[in-house]
């Protein structure tokens, strides 16, 4: 089940979109003595992860990490990790980074150590993107892991789109559904669409397969720009 948000501008859906992130964690943080926000890179995300870092979280008890992330150097202009490190870790002074990537070894072993050790369980607070094929997270549907991805009970996955650039580590589509709190962060009429469609009947994207979960709620933060 999705619940629609709407606002005019892309500043406004950042600002509304952080507010509810703190809230998030404040009311995670109440009953466990850490929560995990995991965030997503790309382009749209730049200015709510930049407002997020100005507001006052108890970052010393959360742990950060991403929804997903190219296999790339963290330096690289492309890397999620890079986004992150350059918008709201700054701001979020005592908070545990959790990369995803070290391209010091082999991907698919990094996946593997991944969900061998992975001991921050699934994120208390998620907030998701989504492209106008419907992938969300780094689960697309062209990818050769696609059917693995959307049933396996791994929290990570690596994934190589077919008509996307990099091989990537990815949240596998359960363990985004058993996250507690899902936020998505999309603009534009388009995207819109392509989500009204994917809720109206279930389609073979990751998104649609997501909102069609058993026990599964998305708060959806959408702006007109």
């Amino acid at each position: 089940m999705i619940h629609w948000r709407l606002f005019p501008t892309r500043q406004a859906q950042a600002q509304a979109l952080a507010n509810a992130v703190v809230a998030g964690l404040d009311e995670a943080l109440t009953v466990r003595p850490r929560a995990l926000l995991a965030v997503s890179g790309g382009t749209s995300p730049t200015a709510f992860l930049s407002q997020l870092a100005r507001l006052p979280v108890a970052w010393r008890n959360v742990d950060i990490t991403l929804v997903d992330d190219r296999w790339l150097p963290s330096t690289h202009a492309e890397s999620n990790a890079r986004l992150v490190a350059q918008t709201l870790l700054p701001g979020a002074q005592g908070a545990h980074w959790l990369p995803l990537v070290d391209t010091a070894t082999d991907a698919a072993l990094q996946v593997k150590t991944l969900n061998d050790t992975w001991t921050h369980g699934v994120p208390q607070v998620c907030v998701l993107g989504m492209g106008e094929d419907g992938h969300t997270a780094s689960l697309f549907a062209d990818a050769a892991q696609w059917r693995e991805a959307i049933v396996t009970h791994d929290k990570f996955v690596l994934v190589q789109p077919q008509h996307a650039p990099h091989l990537r580590v990815s949240w596998s589509l359960s363990a985004l559904a058993a996250s507690e709190r899902l936020m998505l962060q999309i603009q534009g009429p388009a995207k819109r669409a392509v989500l009204e469609a994917a809720q109206a009947d279930e389609q073979d994207n990751a998104i649609s397969r997501l909102i069609h979960h058993e026990g599964v709620n998305i708060d959806v933060f959408w702006s007109e720009e």
